[in-house]
């Protein structure tokens, strides 16, 4: 993914900042405890795209 992309995205709730798992190809926001998903490159802003994630 593109860092400049990355720079701009955020979060589609809380408009927060977004942080890449390259491994899982994934947007994560922390603050939501959300992932967004990556596929073929392309970031899926939809929140009933996104799975739930544990707390850390």
């Amino acid at each position: 993914m593109d860092a400049r992309l990355l720079d701009i995205l955020v979060c589609p709730l809380c408009k927060g900042p977004l942080e890449l798992d390259k491994k899982a190809q994934e947007l994560t926001c922390r603050a939501d405890r959300l992932a967004y998903p990556i596929r073929d490159g392309i970031p899926i802003m939809w929140a009933d795209q996104a799975r739930k994630i544990a707390p850390v």
